[in-house]
């Protein structure tokens, strides 16, 4: 065999091996997915986001036409189950379920992340939103959001405001609302919405931004008043409850959010898979009304609409705990 034939031999396998590996990961894309589905909840099991994530899969199982199984990583605002996620193998078969702390908040209040979800997911799509209400207790004199602003601005640092956490947006809002009208309140921190709502209902802290599915109970039975709702639109549910916006303060907006989101380097073509699939079972009757009985709003939309949505996020919070100095590491 001469020189230039074994050159040509040698220059064409590279080409075939690329060739083949090609054809092996196309048929792979077009085979997903052909084993169970992994959603890892970042949250204990029971709680609400356990609950829609157990839905969405559901669903998602039905239309995939393989088990799609919800694992529970709590720990740490939910970085440990971030972590688990971001080092996953990228091939589509485990999911994340985060939220607005972990996808957009947690890189400026811990130090030491071990993952950066700018860096190191790619968007899917985004689930629900859970908005947030301004509540006070049944007997305080505050009745509206311009009496609050009132209350705080002659009261100071001798109110008081309850949050389920350090960094928690029920946290984060409040800081940022204090920012808005130049107030001051003290904040005290519980471990848990439930502990919180239940001090604030005894008169133990003047008022809370607290979730809507933990609140909605209590004002229901008369031991908290509801002021307004923290995201840009009423509720629909209760539409004679204004907005935060609506009530001297434009602009504000505050949004507990869930998205789906993988490996970086999941294919885009198995994330538009996803955003196709869960964007479907997001419009079901069945899953929408069951979500808003949780105190969900069902979203969706497009990965890039999540990745826009994940860059204002960490821009808009980012901003506010530098200027107010919180850090939990």
């Amino acid at each position: 065999m001469s020189f230039n034939h074994l050159a040509r031999l040698y220059a064409f396998l590279p080409i075939a091996l690329i060739t083949g590996l090609g054809s092996a990961y196309a048929d792979e894309v077009a085979d997903y997915p052909k084993q169970p589905i992994k959603i890892v909840v970042p949250f204990s099991p029971g709680g609400a986001v356990d609950v829609l994530g157990r839905l969405l899969g559901n669903s998602m199982s039905k239309k995939l036409g393989q088990p799609v199984i919800v694992e529970n990583r709590p720990g740490a605002g939910s970085n440990i189950g971030a972590n688990y996620v971001a080092v996953s193998k990228p091939d589509g078969y485990t999911l994340l379920l985060g939220s607005s702390s972990g996808l957009a908040v947690n890189p400026s209040l811990f130090k030491n992340m071990q993952f950066d979800p700018a860096k190191d997911f790619k968007p899917v799509v985004l689930a629900a939103i859970m908005p947030n209400i301004v509540v006070v207790p049944k007997s305080s004199s505050v009745n509206s959001m311009q009496s609050l602003r009132d209350y705080l601005k002659e009261r100071g640092e001798n109110a008081f405001y309850a949050s389920a956490g350090s960094g928690s947006p029920t946290h984060l809002g409040v800081e940022l609302y204090k920012q808005a009208i130049g107030s001051k309140a003290i904040h005290v921190p519980y471990k848990g919405g439930a502990p919180a709502l239940g001090d604030l209902a005894a008169g133990r802290a003047d008022f809370m931004f607290a979730v809507a599915p933990e609140a909605l109970p209590l004002i229901e039975g008369g031991q908290i008043r509801a002021l307004a709702v923290t995201t840009q639109n009423r509720l629909p549910s209760m539409p004679d409850l204004p907005t935060v916006a609506e009530s001297g303060v434009p602009g504000f907006e505050l949004k507990t959010w869930y998205a789906i989101v993988v490996p970086a380097k999941t294919p885009d073509a198995i994330v538009k898979r996803l955003n196709t699939t869960i964007n479907e079972s997001l419009q079901e009757k069945d899953v929408s009304q069951r979500m808003k009985e949780l105190g969900y709003q069902a979203e969706g939309g497009s990965p890039q609409q999540l990745a826009q949505l994940m860059k204002s996020e960490a821009s808009k919070w980012g901003a506010l705990i530098k200027k107010a100095n919180i850090h939990l590491d």
